[in-house]
């Protein structure tokens, strides 16, 4: 089944799943603030944000895991709570304890079973990529192939809509790509995907559409292009004697800022609409200038312009409301 194609003109379709003006606390510490968002059907939604922005909360309500002090949630137009939603979504958490001792099909076997139309083992173990492994104990298993167990368990119940949350921490590249590969299968085949993850390199690959959130609430929302355009199309990187606050101020400077100090010692990053004109002033400005580069703006520039963040490898958090609360 291949993606169902847009109708200029059509209804927009029911989303698989959104939030509307949903708001949830954790004591003292409002999660999420009155958040709208929506994962469209057949898409890949990177939800991105750093630690605390309101992720796993976001996740936890879309799936009725959490109910929202305000507003609502829903999955297919239904209570996600509600079997018949709930039949139609399948999950790759990071925090996923199943027993050590059960065989590879064995878990598919039981996944399964909770299920009233599961796709075949031998279609799940396909997909997931784990042929030849049915009869080997999870505590068995390499780090990456329990990753691809865990993921073989989301795809049990042929869902129509799949949530993974960070689903390739710890993995090597290779198993990494593997796992993007089998996502592309998947979004091929008309199934929608909302991802969660640390890794920008991973949302960019992957991800048709983009929402980034921060302090509970949408801070931007695009395709990995126009995320990357909100913080300038051109980055320069360099070394200058400038003070900061001279750089941010040369014509075509969307955002300035200065990483390992304030004086020239520290690496200046710009963000530009358009980077000739702007490297050409620094150079009048500082012939001293070194270590110049420029390059096109990514997702990774942008998010960390967006947000703020001085990196984006912090170790990921499976619980970051929680945490703060």
């Amino acid at each position: 089944m291949q993606r169902p194609s847009s109708r200029e003109n059509a209804p927009s379709p029911t989303p698989a799943a959104e939030l509307r003006g949903a708001r949830k606390r954790y004591g003292d510490v409002l999660a999420v603030d009155g958040l709208d968002m929506a994962v469209r059907p057949g898409e890949v939604l990177a939800l991105l944000g750093p630690n605390g922005a309101g992720k796993t909360t976001a996740v936890g309500l879309l799936m009725g895991l959490l109910t929202p002090d305000e507003g609502e949630a829903r999955m297919f137009g239904l209570d996600p709570r509600s079997i018949a939603a709930r039949q139609r979504a399948g999950a790759m958490l990071q925090i996923s304890k199943v027993p050590e001792t059960l065989r590879v099909g064995e878990h598919l076997e039981l996944f399964s079973s909770y299920y009233p139309r599961p796709l075949p083992a031998s279609e799940v173990l396909a997909l997931a990529g784990l042929e030849g492994l049915e009869e080997r104990p999870y505590g068995k298993l390499s780090g990456g192939q329990k990753q691809r167990l865990l993921f073989a368990l989301a795809l049990c119940g042929d869902p129509d809509l799949l949530f993974l949350d960070e689903p390739t921490v710890g993995l090597d590249v290779a198993s990494r790509r593997g796992l993007w590969r089998r996502v592309r299968e998947l979004v091929a085949r008309g199934r929608t995907v909302l991802l969660t993850t640390h890794y920008l390199e991973e949302a960019e690959a992957l991800a048709d559409r983009v929402v980034v959130l921060d302090r509970g609430r949408v801070l931007a929302e695009g395709t990995p292009g126009e995320i990357a355009a909100r913080a300038g199309s051109r980055t320069v990187r360099c070394h200058t004697r400038l003070p900061l606050a001279t750089v941010a101020t040369l014509p075509g400077v969307v955002r300035a800022e200065r990483h390992g100090g304030e004086t020239q010692g520290g690496e200046t990053v710009i963000f530009a609409a358009s980077a000739e004109g702007v490297v050409r002033r620094l150079l009048e400005e500082d012939p001293d200038l070194t270590d110049l580069e420029v390059r096109g703006t990514g997702l990774e520039d942008a998010f960390l312009a967006l947000t703020g963040e001085a990196s984006h490898t912090a170790t990921p958090d499976t619980d970051d409301e929680r945490k703060a609360a």
